[in-house]
Parts: structure tokens; C-alpha cells; sequence
């Protein structure tokens, strides 16, 4: 499917002025795995008819890396090159796919100058849901799963996003439940503590396979997720330690498109 997906020069070109900037991030620009959840986040504002666009070559990274690893020089950088680019657009309102990114443009871009009205996509598909904008018409490969959500750090905990992606799983004909460890007291996947690059201290256990044990527990056949990061922690926890359950990991805006039959 050819979804012919706008950049703000574009459309500042034509002399257009879109509703919201879908900040892509660097996982959802080059990870293969995260280009499926971008182009669902694009499919799903697309089918509501929601006026956006990317930044495209024009977007890096939001700088969280760097200011997470102490180096506040780079993040600065980083940053106020994004910030002049996003004032020049005259940007209002960003969606993003990430929570890292959702948290560094929120919460550390506005002492730099850059203010912006930023929501996550779990955010997004929650509120059209309450518009009656998308509704679970092809959900029935969900029918009868046991889904759980493994809140993101950044998205939970750091901003009190919890309820969000959980309303876009409740209107599915399905049953939601929680893992032991779920909302304020939700376990990080480990991504977010550079586990994903590396391998665990000597002693300890992968942190995503500890996190697996949790859903075998919950006795879930399906993971829900809103991080690009989590997914792969939770998608290399699965093949670790399912061998026997048929445990999927797909994203919330995956679900939605699947439920809605885009």
C-alpha cells in the first residue's frame, strides 16, 4: 500500500499548514521492525482524515541518547538544531511513536525555547476512539486473546501515561489483564538502561526474560506495546523463553490498524 506520506516542506510548498507533525524518531526512521509501526501511525491518520507530515531528512535525533549518557553538550546541540527547524515550521501540535522522544520534546525541549503541544500515538488513538473515529470492526483476530500491556518507562511512569493504550485494547473483544508488575510499578524491559546493547552484569539475568516470566505468569497470548525499544526487548524475551506458547508483540497503533481492518 502506497501511502504517499507528506513532509512539511511539501506542504509549506503548497503553501499548506498541517494539523500535526508526526515526529518519526530514529527508531521508526531505520529499525525494520519499527517502520512497520510508522507506517500503521500513518495509516491510522490517514483513515481519519487527519491533515499531517513527517520532517523527513530534515528530522534527527531528538537527543535523548546523549543527554541520558551525560553528555548535556551533544543534547543541547542536538536540540536547538531541532527546535529552529520545528519554530521555523511554526509546529503546534506533535505526535510521536516513541516515548523517549515523547519525553525529551515535552519535558526538556520547552527550557530551550521549544514548546509544543506533544502527545503520544497511544494518546491519539485514544481520543479518536472516544470520537467514535475508530472502532474495532475487524477485530476478530483478536476475539477471545488474553492481552497485556507492558507500560514503557518514559510513557508511564515518567509522564502518567497509563490509561491511554489501555482504553485502545478494551474496546476490543478481548480480555485485557496485568502482569504482576504493571503501571507505577512496572518493570523496564531494559532497553532504556542500555541492556539492549549489551550483555547483562555478570550474575544477573537478561532483564527482558525476567519481564517474559511475568506474562507467562499473566498467561498472556499477546503483548501489547508503545515503545519501539520495548518491542524488541519483548520480541528477543519471547524467543528466549516461549517454547511452547504462541506469545505475539505488536504495538498499539498494530492493533488498532488490524482491528480496524485499515
Amino acid at each position: 500500500m502506497e501511502l504517499n506520506i507528506p513532509t512539511m516542506a511539501q506542504m509549506v510548498a503548497e503553501g499548506k499548514t498541517p494539523e500535526i507533525l508526526f515526529w518519526v524518531g530514529c527508531a521508526g526512521s531505520f529499525d525494520e521492525r519499527a517502520q512497520k509501526i510508522t507506517r500503521d501511525i500513518c495509516k491510522i491518520l490517514q483513515h481519519v482524515g487527519i491533515s499531517y507530515a513527517v520532517l523527513g531528512t530534515e528530522e534527527s535525533c531528538t537527543g535523548d541518547p546523549a543527554k541520558r549518557a551525560g553528555n548535556e553538550f551533544l543534547f543541547q546541540m542536538q536540540a536547538m538544531a531541532n527546535i529552529e527547524l520545528l519554530n521555523a515550521y511554526e509546529v503546534k501540535k506533535i505526535v510521536t511513536g516513541c516515548p523517549h522522544c515523547f519525553n525529551t520534546i515535552a519535558n526538556e525541549y520547552p527550557g530551550l525555547g521549544g514548546t509544543y503541544e506533544v502527545i503520544h500515538h497511544t494518546q491519539l488513538i485514544q481520543g479518536l476512539i472516544n470520537d467514535g473515529k475508530l472502532k474495532a470492526e475487524g477485530g476478530e483476530s483478536f476475539k477471545g486473546r488474553r492481552i497485556t500491556f507492558h507500560d514503557p518507562c518514559y510513557l508511564g511512569r515518567g509522564n502518567g501515561v497509563y490509561e491511554a493504550p489501555r482504553a485502545a485494547l478494551e474496546v476490543l473483544d478481548t480480555e485485557l489483564v496485568e502482569m504482576k508488575r504493571c503501571k507505577t510499578n512496572g518493570l523496564c524491559c531494559g532497553a532504556g538502561g542500555a541492556q539492549m546493547f549489551k550483555e547483562p552484569e555478570k550474575g544477573n539475568k537478561d532483564i527482558n526474560d525476567e519481564r517474559m516470566v511475568d506474562v507467562i505468569e499473566a498467561k498472556a497470548d499477546v503483548i501489547a506495546s508503545g515503545c519501539p525499544f520495548c518491542m524488541t526487548m519483548l520480541s528477543d524475551g519471547v524467543k528466549h523463553l516461549n517454547k511452547e506458547q504462541d506469545i505475539k508483540v505488536l504495538d498499539i497503533a498494530e492493533i488498532t490498524v488490524r482491528a480496524n481492518g485499515l
